[in-house]
């Protein structure tokens, strides 16, 4: 069964017995899913084509991850100390919402997790207090999509889950029921 089907025949009928909400509405849910890389020295250091080059390839694989162009984000203020001039690009960003969101979770929850390495669980402490979930990935490697033998440069990222919930424990409930490997308390 696919996880948006789960969600609303199981999940959703779970979550109101364990919270004793008497509103469907009143559930929590995922809201969006954002992927986001910066630049940072990676591409300080590049200069002309090596630059645009290395922005290129980031935004394609972040593409392939999640199955959407990225978006790029630039500065918005000069910082010398960083090198940085306003305008210039410093990171991807790519959210995703409905039907691509669930299928990215699926992807992410039953492949990328457990491929990851050295990989023991979610610490409890990646979800705050507002019950949203944010996974640092040091490497793209993971991700089926990503070839890793004929990659040019080996970049990381983070994915942030945004939920309706309205504290930690309900997003921590839903996170857990929609099969994120979670640490036990």
């Amino acid at each position: 069964m696919r996880l948006a089907e789960q969600y609303n025949k199981k999940i959703k009928q779970e979550l109101m017995k364990m919270f004793a909400l008497k509103n469907t509405m009143a559930v929590p849910k995922v809201a969006k899913v954002s992927l986001n890389c910066g630049f940072g020295k990676e591409i300080s250091s590049k200069t002309g084509a090596e630059k645009a080059n290395f922005q290129e390839h980031i935004l394609s694989s972040l593409a392939l991850i999640a199955g959407q162009r990225p978006a790029l984000r630039k500065a918005k203020k000069s910082v010398a100390a960083f090198k940085l001039r306003e305008g210039s690009a410093i990171g991807a960003l790519v959210t995703l919402r409905g039907k691509k969101m669930y299928e990215f979770l699926e992807k992410l929850i039953f492949v990328a997790l457990p491929r990851k390495r050295d990989f023991r669980g979610i610490p409890l402490k990646s979800v705050t207090q507002e019950g949203n979930l944010t996974i640092g990935f040091k490497e793209y490697a993971p991700f089926p999509e990503i070839k890793i033998e004929r990659e040019r440069g080996i970049f990381g990222f983070e994915i942030s889950i945004t939920t309706t919930a309205k504290d930690k424990k309900g997003g921590e409930a839903l996170l857990r029921l929609l099969g994120f490997p979670l640490e036990k308390v």
